[in-house]
C-alpha cells in the first residue's frame, strides 16, 4: 500500500512527479481549489477550461503541464462538482476526487494532494480517499509483485515463460503527501493514522474478492484467515467438514458437500480488556458459486468468484478493530463453501438441518448463501452478543432493487438505523429496507419448518425474512451487498473495476460508534 504523510509544504514547491489541486464548477465556469497555485497559473488554467476540457465534474481527472512556477512534474485537476448550499464540499466529495485523481496516475510513483479542507475531518477524507484510490491487483499479470503469490494450474508456466516479452504492468501510487494547514495538529495525525489501517482493511478485502476460485477455496480462506491475524491479537479457530458435520452445522455441510474441497466455518476472536460492547460479525464466504445442481447460465457464473466478499470483509474488519485497539470485543464468522455440482451435491428437495434443529427443504441449490448464513448466525448468537450484523452478497434481487453502488440493510428497526448512521460517516451508501411479515408466509414449507426460497418478487426481502429465523431475540441486522461488492463496469472514484471492499468502513464506524 502506498505510503502517506501529511505536509503544511507550499503546494507550488512540492517536488512531487504529480500535485493534485481541485476544480469545481462555477456559475461563470470553472474555479481551480486548494492549492494555493500562483494567481497568474490559477488565472491561465481557469480560463483555458473550455479549450482543455475541464468541466470541473465529478470523477473528471485532467493531466496539463505543471509550468516554471510549480516544482512539481505535471498538475493533476480533480472535480468536486459544485459546492453544496454552505458554500463546501462534503467529506466524500473529497474523499472520491482525491481517490479518483491517485487512481489515475497508477504510473506515477509520488503524489501530492492539495484540497481544500475546512477542518481535521476533510484531511482525514482526503487521505482515505487517495490511499483507496492508490491500489492495483496485479497477482496474475505479468510484472505482478502480489505477496499472495504466482499463479497456479495449467498455463501458468506458460505465462511467466512468455513475459520477458511484454511490459511490466503499472501498479499503484507509491508515495502520497497529503498537503494542508492541519499537518502539525494531533487530530490529523491520528486521523491518517486510522486511514491507513482503514485502508489496508479495504485493500485486504479487494484482494481476496480479486483471488482467483482455485487458489482461493475454504481451506485455503482459513488459513490465511490464520495467517493474516498473526501479531494482531486476534485469536482464530477453524471447524473443518468433520467437525461441522457432527456439530450439526448443516447448512454449511450440505452446500459443500458437492464440491472436492469441503467447507470451513472460521471463528475470529478480539477480546480487549473491559470492551463497551459485544459485537458478531457474520459474513458469507461462497468461495465460488455455480448455483450447485441448480445450475447458473454461464454468463451468471462470470463474477462468482466474488460470492465471498461478505467473508472478506469481516475478516479484514475484526484485523482492523484489532489494529486500532478499539474497545469493543468483536467476533467474526466466516461462513466458507464452494457451491458446486456433482454426484455428492444436494439436490432440490432435499431437507437439511441447521445448528441449533431448524429444518430446512432446499428447493433450489443456487440459494445457498442463506443456508450457510444461517448456521453462522446460530453460532454467533449462541455468544450472546449485544448485537449481530451479517453481511453477504445474498440475492440478485438487490442489484434489481438497488443497482450496483447501492447495498441494502435490513433487520432489527433499531440496528438497521444504526447500520444506516455509520454507512453515513464512512461515506458508504447502504438504503434501508423492509421485512414485510406477509412475505414470510411463501417460504412455508409442506416437510420442513421452512423453506429456502419463497416469492420471487421482493426476493431480497424474503432472504431477509429467512436468515431472520436465525436471529433469536439477539438484536441483528442484514448487509446484502450483491451489486456493490463487485465492480463489474468502469473504475469510479476511488473504487476500481473488481472487489471494491465494500462494507468494511461501514462495519468500523460501527464498532467505533459503539465504542463510545
Amino acid at each position: 500500500m502506498a505510503e502517506l504523510t501529511l505536509s503544511s509544504k507550499n503546494p507550488a514547491g512540492a517536488k512531487v512527479d504529480a500535485l493534485v489541486v481541485g476544480t469545481h464548477t462555477t456559475t461563470d465556469g470553472v474555479a481551480i481549489v486548494g492549492g494555493d497555485l500562483p494567481a497568474d497559473v490559477v488565472t491561465e488554467l481557469e480560463a483555458l477550461a473550455p479549450a482543455l476540457a475541464v468541466t470541473g465534474a465529478p470523477d473528471e481527472v485532467r493531466r496539463v503541464p505543471a509550468g516554471a512556477s510549480v516544482k512539481a512534474g505535471v498538475l493533476v485537476l480533480t472535480g468536486l462538482g459544485a459546492r453544496d448550499t454552505e458554500g463546501t464540499f462534503s467529506a466524500e466529495t473529497l474523499r472520491r476526487a482525491a481517490g479518483a485523481a491517485v487512481r489515475e496516475l497508477g504510473a506515477v510513483t509520488s503524489v501530492a494532494v492539495a484540497l481544500p479542507a475546512a477542518d481535521e475531518a476533510d484531511v482525514a477524507a482526503i487521505a482515505e480517499g487517495a490511499l483507496l484510490g492508490a491500489y492495483a491487483y496485479t497477482r496474475y499479470r505479468d510484472g505482478g509483485a502480489q505477496t499472495a503469490g504466482k499463479p497456479t494450474g495449467k498455463g501458468a508456466g506458460k505465462a511467466a515463460a512468455g513475459s520477458a516479452d511484454r511490459s511490466p504492468v503499472p501498479g499503484a501510487v507509491a508515495s502520497i503527501e497529503v498537503l494542508t494547514p492541519f499537518a502539525r495538529g494531533a487530530k490529523a495525525k491520528a486521523a491518517v493514522e486510522r486511514a491507513a489501517v482503514l485502508a489496508a482493511a479495504v485493500h485486504g478485502t479487494r484482494d481476496l474478492v480479486n483471488t482467483a476460485p482455485n487458489d482461493l477455496y475454504p481451506a485455503a480462506f482459513a488459513d490465511l484467515a490464520k495467517a493474516s491475524a498473526r501479531g494482531t491479537g486476534v485469536k482464530v479457530s477453524v471447524l473443518d467438514d468433520k467437525a461441522l458435520a457432527s456439530g450439526g452445522y448443516g447448512g454449511l455441510t450440505a452446500v459443500g458437500q458437492g464440491s472436492a474441497r469441503g467447507p470451513r466455518l472460521v471463528k475470529l476472536t478480539y477480546s480487549p480488556s473491559r470492551p463497551q460492547a459485544k459485537v458478531a460479525l457474520v459474513g458469507k464466504g461462497i468461495t465460488f458459486d455455480s448455483g450447485g445442481i441448480s445450475i447458473k447460465p454461464a454468463k451468471g457464473m462470470e463474477a462468482m468468484k466474488s460470492d465471498m466478499a461478505g467473508a472478506a470483509a469481516v475478516l479484514h474488519t475484526v484485523l482492523a478493530a484489532a489494529r486500532l485497539g478499539l474497545p469493543v470485543a468483536v467476533t467474526g464468522w466466516l461462513c466458507l463453501a464452494e457451491n458446486m455440482p456433482s454426484g455428492t451435491a444436494q439436490r432440490p428437495s432435499d431437507v437439511i438441518t441447521i445448528r441449533g434443529g431448524k429444518t430446512v427443504e432446499v428447493l433450489n441449490t443456487d440459494a445457498e448463501g442463506r443456508l450457510v448464513m444461517a448456521d453462522g448466525l446460530v453460532a454467533a448468537v449462541e455468544d450472546k452478543p449485544d448485537v449481530v450484523i451479517d453481511i453477504a452478497t445474498l440475492t440478485g434481487a438487490q442489484v434489481v432493487a438497488l443497482g450496483h453502488r447501492v447495498s441494502a440493510v435490513m433487520g432489527s428497526d433499531s440496528v438497521r438505523t444504526e447500520v444506516v448512521d455509520a454507512a453515513g460517516a464512512a461515506g458508504e451508501q447502504f438504503w434501508p429496507m423492509p421485512l414485510p411479515e406477509e412475505l414470510a408466509a411463501s417460504m412455508k414449507s409442506k416437510v420442513a419448518d421452512i423453506a429456502n426460497i419463497g416469492d420471487r418478487f421482493g426476493g431480497m426481502l424474503v432472504a431477509g425474512l429467512f436468515l431472520r429465523e436465525f436471529t433469536g431475540d439477539t438484536p441483528w441486522a442484514h448487509l446484502d451487498i450483491a451489486g456493490p461488492s463487485f465492480n463489474e463496469g468502469s473504475a469510479h472514484g476511488y473504487t476500481p473495476v473488481g472487489g471494491t471492499g465494500v462494507g468494511v468502513r461501514t462495519l468500523l464506524a460501527l464498532l467505533e460508534a459503539r465504542a463510545v
